[in-house]
Protein backbone atom coordinates (compact mmCIF):
# COMPACT_ATOMS: atom_id res chain seq x y z
CA UNK A 1 0.00 0.00 0.00
CA UNK A 2 1.33 3.39 -0.98
CA UNK A 3 0.57 6.29 1.37
CA UNK A 4 2.44 9.53 1.88
CA UNK A 5 3.68 10.65 5.28
CA UNK A 6 1.36 13.60 5.15
CA UNK A 7 -1.70 11.38 4.58
CA UNK A 8 -0.48 8.92 7.23
CA UNK A 9 -0.20 11.61 9.92
CA UNK A 10 -3.43 13.26 8.85
CA UNK A 11 -5.37 9.99 9.16
CA UNK A 12 -3.61 9.14 12.43
CA UNK A 13 -4.47 12.47 14.00
CA UNK A 14 -8.03 12.25 12.72
CA UNK A 15 -8.55 8.79 14.22
CA UNK A 16 -6.91 9.88 17.49
CA UNK A 17 -9.23 12.88 17.74
CA UNK A 18 -12.22 10.68 16.98
CA UNK A 19 -11.17 8.24 19.72
CA UNK A 20 -10.74 11.06 22.26
CA UNK A 21 -14.18 12.51 21.59
CA UNK A 22 -15.76 9.05 21.85
CA UNK A 23 -14.08 8.35 25.19
CA UNK A 24 -14.92 11.84 26.49
CA UNK A 25 -18.59 11.38 25.61
CA UNK A 26 -18.61 8.00 27.33
CA UNK A 27 -17.16 9.48 30.54
CA UNK A 28 -19.69 12.31 30.80
CA UNK A 29 -22.52 11.91 33.28
CA UNK A 30 -25.92 11.68 31.59
CA UNK A 31 -27.73 15.01 31.89
CA UNK A 32 -31.02 13.50 33.04
CA UNK A 33 -29.50 11.69 36.03
CA UNK A 34 -27.91 14.64 37.80
CA UNK A 35 -29.40 15.17 41.24
CA UNK A 36 -31.73 18.12 41.43
CA UNK A 37 -32.55 19.95 44.60
CA UNK A 38 -36.25 20.50 44.91
CA UNK A 39 -37.56 23.94 45.75
CA UNK A 40 -39.52 24.25 48.97
CA UNK A 41 -41.97 26.79 47.50
CA UNK A 42 -44.53 24.06 46.80
CA UNK A 43 -43.84 22.12 50.03
CA UNK A 44 -45.76 22.85 53.21
CA UNK A 45 -43.83 21.59 56.26
CA UNK A 46 -46.04 19.99 58.89
CA UNK A 47 -44.49 19.57 62.32
CA UNK A 48 -44.90 16.01 63.53
CA UNK A 49 -43.99 15.64 67.18
CA UNK A 50 -43.61 11.86 66.95
CA UNK A 51 -41.21 11.95 63.96
CA UNK A 52 -37.52 12.83 63.79
CA UNK A 53 -35.04 13.07 60.93
CA UNK A 54 -32.32 10.41 60.75
CA UNK A 55 -29.16 10.84 58.67
CA UNK A 56 -27.90 8.03 56.45
CA UNK A 57 -24.43 9.43 55.81
CA UNK A 58 -23.29 6.58 53.58
CA UNK A 59 -25.61 8.11 50.95
CA UNK A 60 -25.06 11.78 51.80
CA UNK A 61 -23.35 14.09 49.30
CA UNK A 62 -22.32 16.49 52.08
CA UNK A 63 -19.51 14.11 53.06
CA UNK A 64 -17.51 15.43 50.13
CA UNK A 65 -18.79 19.03 50.23
CA UNK A 66 -21.20 18.28 47.40
CA UNK A 67 -24.55 19.29 48.87
CA UNK A 68 -25.96 21.47 51.60
CA UNK A 69 -29.65 21.36 50.66
CA UNK A 70 -30.99 20.03 53.96
CA UNK A 71 -28.64 22.19 56.02
CA UNK A 72 -29.70 25.39 54.22
CA UNK A 73 -33.44 24.69 54.41
CA UNK A 74 -33.72 23.43 58.00
CA UNK A 75 -35.70 26.18 59.78
CA UNK A 76 -34.98 25.03 63.36
CA UNK A 77 -31.27 24.68 62.43
CA UNK A 78 -31.15 21.09 63.65
CA UNK A 79 -28.70 19.97 60.94
CA UNK A 80 -24.96 20.55 60.96
CA UNK A 81 -22.48 19.52 58.28
CA UNK A 82 -19.39 17.59 59.34
CA UNK A 83 -16.84 17.52 56.51
CA UNK A 84 -15.75 14.01 55.62
CA UNK A 85 -18.59 12.48 57.61
CA UNK A 86 -21.86 13.95 56.34
CA UNK A 87 -24.54 15.55 58.47
CA UNK A 88 -25.56 15.40 62.11
CA UNK A 89 -29.08 16.02 63.32
CA UNK A 90 -29.79 17.49 66.74
CA UNK A 91 -32.79 15.50 67.99
CA UNK A 92 -33.66 18.20 70.50
CA UNK A 93 -34.06 20.84 67.77
CA UNK A 94 -35.65 18.62 65.07
CA UNK A 95 -39.38 19.22 64.69
CA UNK A 96 -40.03 16.37 62.25
CA UNK A 97 -41.34 18.69 59.53
CA UNK A 98 -39.79 16.65 56.69
CA UNK A 99 -38.27 19.55 54.75
CA UNK A 100 -34.83 17.92 54.84
CA UNK A 101 -36.17 14.67 53.39
CA UNK A 102 -38.13 16.57 50.74
CA UNK A 103 -35.12 18.55 49.43
CA UNK A 104 -32.59 15.69 49.58
CA UNK A 105 -31.45 15.18 45.96
CA UNK A 106 -30.21 11.57 46.21
CA UNK A 107 -32.18 8.38 45.76
CA UNK A 108 -32.56 6.63 48.16
CA UNK A 109 -32.80 9.61 50.49
CA UNK A 110 -29.86 10.42 52.78
CA UNK A 111 -32.25 11.95 55.34
CA UNK A 112 -35.42 10.13 56.31
CA UNK A 113 -38.11 10.68 58.89
CA UNK A 114 -38.62 7.94 61.46
CA UNK A 115 -40.89 7.64 64.49
CA UNK A 116 -39.13 8.70 67.69
CA UNK A 117 -39.63 5.31 69.36
CA UNK A 118 -37.86 3.35 66.58
CA UNK A 119 -34.18 2.60 67.15
CA UNK A 120 -31.77 4.35 64.79
CA UNK A 121 -29.97 2.18 62.25
CA UNK A 122 -26.34 1.58 63.20
CA UNK A 123 -23.98 4.19 61.79
CA UNK A 124 -21.93 2.85 58.90
CA UNK A 125 -19.29 4.47 56.80
CA UNK A 126 -19.05 4.29 53.02
CA UNK A 127 -16.26 1.68 53.11
CA UNK A 128 -18.37 -0.80 55.08
CA UNK A 129 -21.34 -0.21 52.75
CA UNK A 130 -19.14 -1.00 49.75
CA UNK A 131 -17.66 -4.15 51.29
CA UNK A 132 -21.16 -5.38 52.13
CA UNK A 133 -22.20 -4.92 48.50
CA UNK A 134 -24.65 -2.08 48.92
Amino acid sequence: MDISRKDFFKKSLYSLGEAITTVTDALKEPQNQRPTIRDTADFVPVRQENMRAVARNELCLARNCGCFACFERCEPQAITVVMGEGIRIDKAKCTGCGTCEYVCPVTPKAVVLQPCNEPEPPARDAASAITQGE
